[in-house]
């Protein structure tokens, strides 16, 4: 029996990306799949965008016969991941993969991670060489500093749109993710870690977005943040 593969992509006014991306990474299910019984899947979350994201996707739909569109009300990028992952884990998915909609990461750096799969619970791509402009280097040591006060976990990249997550250890953990947390993916990987998971870390290409504007400044990172420290010792006590 074939194992399963759910690629979960949230997509927020990515009219300018998010054709290229669908196409990069339904070639990637294809190969990954090897024929038609296996019923691997991309999955791209429309979160409410006022564009023509949702035009665009569901106009590729007959073309690209493993891409699956689902949209839903704005609700920003962590609560659209719980979203996806959840949409995964009931379609029964074997592996779930996450990455996003802007074109910054790489497909074609993929087929490693998928290649130790059965060894790590879940493989996050760390992004060594940044391309995507220095304010956002800050933000992601910030974040690590913060992370190694609260729960004294040095994790050097929590928040990478690019993991591989196998289902038990994914259905283990995401229902202790708090509803609509803006940091989904960083409060799983502090669960994982924090209870000695098997996670492994490899470096990935992040280039700049390759078209549109970024939803998310810095007066956005900067609030997300805040709210996101408060949230993160309520978490740490509850931990304890």
């Amino acid at each position: 029996m074939k194992e399963k593969l759910y690629v979960i992509i949230p997509a927020y006014n990515e009219e300018e990306n998010v054709e290229t991306v669908a196409r990069e990474w339904h070639a990637v299910i294809e190969k990954i799949g090897g024929g038609e019984e296996t019923e691997s899947k991309l999955v791209i979350i429309n979160d409410g965008s006022t564009d023509k994201t949702y035009e665009k996707l569901i106009s590729l739909k007959d073309e690209l016969h493993r891409l699956e569109v689902l949209t839903k009300k704005n609700s920003g990028h962590g609560a659209t991941l719980l979203y996806g992952y959840r949409y995964a884990l009931r379609k029964n998915a074997d592996y779930i993969f996450q990455t996003d909609s802007d074109g910054q990461t790489l497909a074609s750096e993929f087929p490693l991670f998928w290649k130790k799969r059965k060894k790590m619970g879940m493989i996050i791509g760390y992004r060594k060489k940044r391309e995507d402009g220095f304010s956002r280097v800050i933000v992601t040591k910030t974040l690590r500093l913060i992370l190694l006060i609260i729960f004294g976990l040095n994790i050097i990249d929590a928040n990478t749109p690019f993991r591989l997550i196998g289902r038990e250890l994914l259905e283990k953990y995401i229902s202790l993710v708090p509803e609509n947390f803006n940091l989904s993916n960083v409060m799983l990987t502090i669960l994982f870690m924090h209870n000695n998971e098997d996670v492994e870390f490899i470096p990935i290409t992040f280039r700049p977005r390759q078209g549109g504007v970024n939803s998310i400044n810095i007066k956005k990172i900067t609030r997300i943040g805040l709210r996101a420290v408060k949230d993160f010792w309520l978490i740490k006590k509850s931990m304890n």
